[in-house]
């Protein structure tokens, strides 16, 4: 997965820049105007906005903070810098939702997150946080991925929960000394900051490994034409049909540095998501029996073979 370069945040800025820079309180407000001038939305031909939040040409506000040189306005100046901004986050998002991209198709794609950036800037010192709010803005305005509104809600979610696991914060997992004397009535399990829980309404899961292997293959061959041979148009790309809904019960996390995604039973994701909650042991468990639907089966059983699993994947640690 592709990690990218610190973005500077934004905050909410004037629309003047100060005169001269003589406090701490002056350099923070000529840093908020130059953020707000580089997280302004381009035009429909990737060019700087001809007007400044004030009304004003921004060749005049540009001016106030941006000298010209010899070869350069001001505008011009100030112009490649916002261009590059938005190049730069467009491209980190294109690359970390690759599975998006293929629910909505490139331009409606291209769209939502034009206008998800417009309302939620960079906010974080690194572009790997730049998707943080992508599900919030899904909710808030689901237009942008209409009609697959919901298949777009899922995919995102599913494709933002690999980030977290990718490069997520750990905590020593447990180990069975560090459980030993506390009973299941007292005792209390945290997961681990890096794994997601996901309940999804769609196997976006089996949708996004086609789509990989799909593009996985189409490389290969491309790769394999040889050197000497007259080039050939590029073989279009199979379209990989959208999946269809199905009650998914997903972890997303990482092992030896790896990402995986695996699912679960959904008593097994019961159990889980209460102990993420704060349940004892006990609860968690007992209340998953009390609502699953299926009978016959050897809980107890059951029940230490998914913690035996869980414990070898390092998914349980100290709340």
């Amino acid at each position: 997965m592709k990690r990218s370069k610190p973005i500077n945040s934004a905050t909410n800025s004037s629309s003047r820049a100060p005169r001269n820079i003589s406090s701490p309180a002056e350099l923070r407000e000529l840093q908020r105007v130059m953020s707000a001038a580089l997280f302004r939305p381009l035009t429909p031909r990737w060019r700087m906005q001809k007007r400044w939040i004030d009304g004003r040409p921004m060749e005049e506000a540009a001016a106030d903070f941006i000298k010209p040189n010899d070869r350069l306005s001001s505008f011009e100046r100030l112009e490649i810098y916002n261009r590059q901004y938005w190049f730069r986050v467009l491209d980190c998002l294109w690359d970390d939702y690759p599975g998006l991209r293929a629910v909505l198709g490139q331009r409606k794609f291209m769209r939502l997150i034009t206008a998800y950036l417009a309302r939620y800037p960079s906010d974080s010192y690194t572009s790997r946080d730049l998707g943080n709010r992508l599900e919030q803005f899904l909710r808030e305005e689901p237009q942008w991925a209409a009609p697959r509104e919901e298949l777009a809600l899922d995919m995102a979610r599913f494709e933002w929960a690999q980030i977290v696991a990718f490069d997520g914060p750990s905590k020593p997992p447990v180990t069975p000394d560090d459980i030993l004397d506390t009973p299941a009535e007292k005792l209390r399990l945290g997961l681990q900051p890096y794994l997601s829980l996901l309940e999804l309404d769609y196997a976006v899961d089996d949708f996004l490994i086609a789509l990989k292997k799909r593009d996985s293959d189409a490389l290969r061959a491309e790769a394999s034409n040889a050197v000497g041979s007259a080039p050939t148009a590029r073989a279009r790309r199979k379209p990989i049909r959208p999946p269809k809904r199905a009650k998914v019960f997903l972890v997303v996390h990482r092992h030896d540095n790896m990402l995986y995604y695996k699912r679960i039973d959904p008593e097994a994701f019961a159990i889980l998501s209460a102990l993420a909650q704060g349940a004892t042991l006990e609860n968690a468990c007992s209340d998953a029996i009390a609502a699953s639907d299926r009978t016959n089966i050897d809980w107890a059983t059951q029940i230490k073979e998914w913690f035996d699993d869980w414990g070898v994947l390092g998914w349980l640690c100290r709340p």
